[in-house]
């Protein structure tokens, strides 16, 4: 799309795109039948620019937005940018004062949101944030540029090493860090990961996962304006099987649980139609087309699964099945660092790094990366900053990690979260994790523990979709504290850990379990936003559950 002599920042890859194809589909929401085209997305860009100018917005400033996954998100992150100012998401499930926190750590003074938000912004903003423009009210369309507002100029203004947008951490040990990525800093990112997946005007994506997470707002909204791909939003994502279906996208990023539920979908249905199965196993072409097209993976070029490690069985499922997913690793302080195309994807490992990305692996097994695009610090925090970098630039990633002859790296596990038994053992407890939850759709969250202790045990979380519908089966309340002490479920979650105990070492298996009374849930007491467990706030908020679970023993 972009000609040998790249753009210089994001407005002007922006512009190249939309005066290329302008009467390319560039933005739809899925279930409308209304389009943007780059033209219009353009002029959208434009008067949403010079609207914010004059509601005070400059180079530098920062712009917060509160959105689910709908086009009006990308029109106003692109008319900020335009005008070189820092732009930052947050995440739907933020409690009042973790949206305070946001806004205050920040500086934003404009938010853009929709109305099912409004209580809680105005609520955190108080004080703090000069405008907040509601979506549904016809804020962004009300948005009107000064006569002498120089729009051309202004964008022109944007310096590469300009703040682009603030990438927040998971917050699984305190409140999150802003990491400050630059134009120039994307825009090596999307140069680096070409060769492995490559992007072009053809293509469609589809946009569901939150656009604060750094592969959304990065695939989605930076590398699809460079590239001329056409986006699909998804405000709910509960709908993400009939939207995939629909849209039949043709790249696609999905975090390890997605692919594991499609895992656990497919099995069940191959379940119910011994003959499609055996067609399956045999690996029939014709009928894994079929099967591919009527999940809407036809089309798919290459697909990414990151954020956590993917179950081994699912992944070699997948690749079966003919979906080209590879595994990937990155952070939220550099963007995707490793990765392969799916044709040369290795089962356990997240591929090599990218041309660009230097690494090394220290003696006590941590991988360190120097890359390109890396972040340019942490905002307003510079000694957490100079931690995490070495006087040599080294990027301290906190991975444990191993590296074959081929220079394929697999993660081992974190730094801090390796369980080292009472017996000195090693152990990776997210490896013990994946293996639990893969076993059984009924099982939503695994946390093992096991650190200085004689045998490892369990918390288990149900998983609500699935939970509900054995409720409705049993004839039960749905209230997950029913169903955790329902024989019959914790019979199906002993069955799931019985067999992932199969797969994992003698030292590694789960001794003991309880079935927790309560959904783990992205953004509250025990998931990040993202999904990561809050290792230790779990185990704080149900050390007597541990304790028991111990006890029992003696």
């Amino acid at each position: 799309m972009q000609g040998a002599e790249g753009p210089r920042t994001l407005p002007e890859a922006f512009q190249r795109t939309a005066a290329a194809q302008p009467d390319a589909v560039a933005l739809r929401a899925y279930g409308s039948d209304t389009a943007l085209t780059w033209g219009a997305y353009a002029t959208h860009v434009r008067r949403i620019a010079g609207g914010l100018a004059a509601l005070g917005v400059r180079r530098g400033d920062t712009l917060a937005l509160m959105l689910t996954n709908r086009p009006e998100f990308h029109l106003a992150e692109a008319g900020a940018s335009h005008l070189g100012a820092t732009t930052f998401s947050v995440y739907n499930t933020s409690s009042v004062e973790q949206i305070g926190h946001l806004l205050n750590h920040t500086g934003a003074q404009v938010i853009v949101t929709e109305r099912q938000f409004t209580k809680l912004v105005k609520a955190a903003a108080a004080g703090t944030v000069r405008h907040i423009l509601v979506v549904e009210d016809g804020d962004l369309e009300r948005l009107d540029p000064r006569p002498d507002f120089d729009f051309e100029a202004t964008w022109r203004a944007v310096d590469p090493d300009d703040v682009l947008c603030l990438i927040h951490t998971s917050g699984t040990t305190g409140p999150p860090k802003a990491a400050e990525h630059t134009h120039r800093g994307a825009l090596a990112m999307a140069a680096d990961i070409a060769g492995a997946f490559p992007m072009r005007d053809d293509d469609i994506a589809l946009s569901y996962l939150p656009a604060a997470h750094v592969a959304d707002r990065f695939l989605n909204q930076y590398f699809a304006m460079l590239h001329g791909v056409e986006v699909v939003t998804l405000a709910d994502a509960s709908r993400l099987a009939r939207a995939m279906a629909e849209i039949r996208p043709t790249t696609f990023a999905a975090v390890p649980r997605i692919w594991e539920k499609l895992h656990l979908g497919v099995q069940d249905m191959l379940a119910a139609d011994p003959k499609l199965a055996a067609a399956v196993e045999a690996g029939t072409e014709p009928v894994l087309t079929t099967l591919r097209t009527r999940l809407g993976l036809g089309r798919m070029r290459w697909a990414l699964s990151g954020a956590a490690a993917i179950a081994p069985d699912a992944y070699a499922f997948l690749q079966r099945l003919g979906v080209p997913v590879s595994e990937v690793w990155g952070m939220s302080e550099c963007g995707l660092a490793t990765g392969v195309p799916p044709e040369q994807a290795r089962i356990a490992t997240v591929g090599k790094p990218f041309p660009s990305v230097e690494t090394k692996v220290t003696d006590g097994g941590e991988l360190l990366i120097r890359t390109p695009f890396r972040m340019k610090g942490y905002r307003g925090d510079p000694q957490r900053t100079a931690a995490l970098f070495d006087e040599d630039g080294w990027l301290h990633t906190g991975d444990v990690v191993t590296v074959d002859d081929d220079g394929y790296v697999r993660i081992v596990d974190r730094v801090k979260e390796l369980i080292i038994n009472a017996a000195g053992k090693n152990m990776s407890p997210t490896n013990i994790e994946n293996v639990i939850i893969s076993t059984s759709p009924l099982i939503g969250g695994v946390l093992a523990v096991g650190d200085a202790r004689p045998y490892n045990v369990a918390l288990i979380a149900l998983e609500p979709a699935t939970a509900a519908a054995r409720a409705a089966q049993f004839g039960l309340d749905p209230d997950p504290a029913l169903l955790a002490v329902d024989e019959r479920i914790v019979a199906e979650v002993q069955a799931g850990v019985d067999a992932g105990n199969t797969r994992l070492s003698r030292v590694e298996q789960i001794k003991r379990f309880a079935v927790l009374p309560s959904y783990w849930l992205p953004g509250g007491d025990e998931l990040t936003p993202t999904m990561k467990l809050k290792r230790r706030p779990i185990q704080v908020k149900y050390a007597a559950e541990i304790a028991e679970l111990y006890a029992a023993e003696r």
